[in-house]
């Protein structure tokens, strides 16, 4: 039941009201005869409106209400009621935070009509603090799995620089999880109730960079029809997530650089610049100090993102972690897909701790799912595990039991067999991804094409 409060001196109009009110019903009214009474109830109760008279006997008046209702809480909303005489002061009230005023004398179904408006907007408000709260407790150090050693130093490095407005640089391969610790980084800082701006950098079309980042004016150019704010803007005050800042090109970095200097933007068709509050955190697979060897980036906007940089590990670097990943996306994907799955067989979480993950966090959540989904008893068996994991213990098996003898062919075309035998298995554990499979071999790049070229079999595998 919807709280209300009037805040009335006239016995007759809170007569009226507690009428009113009980003949809508679904509604629940507090009294009071002079604002210190008013402010008595609101210390004691939560209401969804507030009714203040605007002048009151006892020298507190509606203003005074609606400054306590606001230093209690911003959900709810405040209607002033005046007299003809006193409507300058009751637009002063909307100035200060009122949802409306409403003249004296009134009628009912005009105030039913803002009664409605007040109560969609405190459920709204309402829902909007608790997915704020939500994500927060989501986003919340504490939610952030990992016990490794090497996610400890992540840890405490996120904790030091939370709170600060300093520009962080995330750096880790695809899947580690960087996105996740840079909204952590926003939840847990003072900019949790601005805005958070996620950015794919690699997935901005060139042509609309500028508009895209800075925004225009109504029109700018051709079809701007109106005015739209750039990423700098809807992130000011919060903070704005560059994911993948190494595919910007550099004719942005230089614009880029500048707003990191000047913290100002001008959108496209505007006379000035507008003054933006905004948090930068950058993200990047890129090693950006080869980059800015090839020219590629900037040497100066490296520094100036570079400012306190994060480096996550990557899953075969805090195998510690597996079982405590795998568990968790057990729990969440048996929930979501209804299924009786509760745990993990030993000899299933030996082949998850074996398998070298090179995508990472993201590959080990898509692997849980798909063997959740064919898993149909309560506990997670190795049969139900995609064959990319499941064959490679097999695989190692072979390799370890197998015997060695004097080839016949020779020793030069053994070692190729055997070179090439690898080079296939790192080939299929890597996804047919060569840099990943010349990584698993512990070979260069460009050493392991060079292996690949005396074999012509793998010429269409994908280069990156």
């Amino acid at each position: 039941m919807r709280k209300i409060l009037l805040v009335e001196d006239e016995e007759s109009l809170r007569q009226i009201f507690e009428v009113w009110i009980e003949r809508l019903g679904g509604y629940e009214l507090d009294t009071a005869a002079n604002g210190r009474e008013g402010l008595e109830l609101l210390n004691q109760n939560d209401y969804d409106v507030v009714f203040s008279d605007l002048r009151m006997p006892g020298g507190i008046t509606g203003i005074d209400v609606l400054k306590h209702v606001r230093s209690l809480t911003t959900l709810t909303q405040v209607v002033i009621l005046t007299a003809h005489g006193s409507v300058e002061n009751a637009i002063e009230a909307m100035k200060l935070g009122a949802y409306d005023y409403v003249q004296k004398p009134f009628q009912l179904n005009e105030l039913e009509a803002i009664l409605e408006k007040c109560i969609e907007k405190h459920l709204l408000l309402s829902e909007n603090v608790r997915l704020r709260n939500t994500l927060q407790s989501q986003f919340d150090f504490d939610s952030l799995i990992g016990r490794s050693p090497a996610m400890n130093v992540v840890f405490d490095r996120l904790k030091s620089v939370a709170k600060s407005n300093a520009t962080v640089l995330v750096l880790g391969e695809n899947g580690t999880g960087k996105e996740l610790v840079t909204r952590a980084l926003h939840f847990n800082s003072d900019r949790r109730k601005g805005n958070f701006v996620a950015i794919n950098c690699g997935a901005i079309a060139e042509s609309l960079w500028e508009t895209e980042f800075f925004g225009h004016v109504k029109g700018a150019y051709t079809g701007a029809e109106r005015a739209k704010p750039g990423f700098f803007e809807q992130a000011d005050g919060g903070t704005l997530f560059l994911d993948e800042i190494g595919e910007m090109p550099l004719h942005m970095q230089v614009k880029l650089l500048r707003v990191l200097q000047e913290r100002k933007v001008r959108p496209l068709g505007a006379e000035k610049d507008r003054e933006v509050d905004v948090r930068i955190i950058a993200a990047t697979n890129k090693r950006l100090e080869e980059e800015v060897k090839a020219e590629r980036f900037r040497e100066d906007l490296f520094y100036r993102l570079n400012v306190f940089p994060i480096e996550m590990p990557p899953l075969r670097e805090r195998k510690e972690d597996i079982p405590l990943l795998a568990q968790h996306f057990l729990e969440h994907f048996r929930k979501e897909h209804h299924r009786n799955v509760q745990m993990i067989k030993q000899e299933t979480m030996e082949l998850l701790l074996d398998y070298p993950y090179p995508g990472n966090i993201r590959e080990l959540k898509n692997i849980m799912e798909q063997s959740v989904l064919l898993e149909g008893s309560e506990v997670l068996s190795p049969a139900s595990l995609p064959s990319i994991v499941a064959k490679r213990q097999t695989r190692h098996k072979a390799l370890q039991n197998a015997s060695l003898c004097l080839p016949e062919e020779g020793l030069e075309a053994y070692l190729d067999e055997v070179e090439r035998k690898l080079l296939a298995l790192a080939l299929e554990e890597a996804n047919d991804v060569k840099k990943e499979a010349a990584r698993l071999l512990k070979v260069s790049y460009r050493s392991f094409r060079h292996r690949l070229k005396k074999f012509d079999e793998w010429s269409g595998n994908t280069e990156h």
